[in-house]
């Protein structure tokens, strides 16, 4: 028999409050997607169960739960080909999974803790770290881009990105409607960013700049006059005949322009990079830096300016040979 519905009266009307196993329901709801945290994660981490089940099938070994063994052995194949920060979201979507399944964890086993130990050792753990364009490279190549549809496009996807210091999932998630201008150039507003899981709404400034061909703001207009619309996905593919579609562009279209304008050797966190290093070598404090970035600490600040202090903030050119 179930238990009777839990009612209260406040201001003289009767409440239906939730009854026991209703209440257990929620609760255990609210549990699991606390577990599951933020949306890119979740799907991040799919990619990498279904990655990790075709190896399995590969090998004909059992599916999930993992064995202690069975997780060393499937690190140490991963280790021979990815770099740390794969491999360490790869351990970490298999934790999750068995967390979330209510089973042991495998990575907890001594053995696999010696494993990631001479992973570690023999590979390291530092990231690979996004090329930094200097600004006058970066302001000819946005000159050459060809004033088409596609063209505008581009321009103001790459403007956008570098001067926004956007993620390349933050870029293209951007809508028309979350763009107003303003007398000193534009704010975007957006929500659901790398370090905000919860969606609260986020605001980021773009400002006029002297050269036409090389303002965010303007790139930014110029791009818009030809959606004929005020609401919905900002950057959208193009098909043929210059004909605009509605269809949200991916993340990796972002990496493939920035490849195709400003060289193979450059991806699209560059354009974020690049925000970090040439606003920080032209005296702009963290702070300021961090506002449009949305660091939650310095010490990412700290990671995208070493190479360039190195080079350019050194006693070495003041040794007098």
């Amino acid at each position: 028999m179930a238990h009777p519905t839990i009612a209260s009266k406040i201001s003289g009307q009767t409440l239906r409050l939730a009854t026991h196993e209703e209440l257990a329901q929620q609760t255990a709801s609210f549990f699991r997607r606390g577990l599951e945290g933020a949306l890119n994660t979740q799907t991040a981490y799919r990619s990498d169960l279904r990655q990790l089940r075709q190896w399995l099938q590969q090998r004909e070994l059992a599916d999930l739960p993992l064995t202690p063994a069975t997780l060393a052995a499937y690190l140490s194949n991963e280790a021979n080909r990815h770099k740390w920060a794969t491999l360490s979201r790869r351990l970490a979507a298999i934790r999750k999974w068995h967390k979330l399944n209510k089973h042991p964890d495998p990575a907890l086993d001594d053995t696999v803790q010696t494993v990631l130990e001479g992973i570690k050792r023999s590979l390291g753990t530092e990231p690979g770290q996004a090329l930094a364009f200097e600004i006058e490279e970066f302001k000819e190549k946005i000159r050459s881009i060809p004033r088409t549809p596609t063209g505008l496009r581009e321009r103001a996807l790459l403007l956008l990105g570098f001067v926004g210091a956007f993620r390349r999932s933050e870029l293209v998630a951007l809508n028309i409607e979350s763009i107003q201008l303003t007398r000193e150039g534009a704010v975007v507003s957006y929500q659901g960013s790398k370090t905000n899981q919860y969606g609260k709404t986020e605001q980021k400034a773009l400002f006029f700049s002297p050269d036409p061909e090389t303002c965010p703001v303007r790139a930014l207009q110029d791009y818009t006059s030809l959606l004929s619309r005020t609401a919905g996905p900002l950057f959208v593919r193009i098909r043929k005949g210059h004909q605009m579609t509605q269809d949200r562009l991916s993340d990796k279209q972002v990496d493939r322009t920035t490849k195709t304008y400003l060289g193979q050797e450059y991806s699209a966190h560059s354009l974020r990079a690049s925000f970090v290093t040439i606003a920080k070598l032209n005296g702009a404090d963290d702070s300021q830096i961090m506002q449009q970035t949305k660091h939650r600490t310095r010490t990412m600040i700290d990671r995208y300016t070493r190479v360039q202090q190195v080079v350019r903030h050194n006693a070495a050119m003041k040794l007098g040979l």
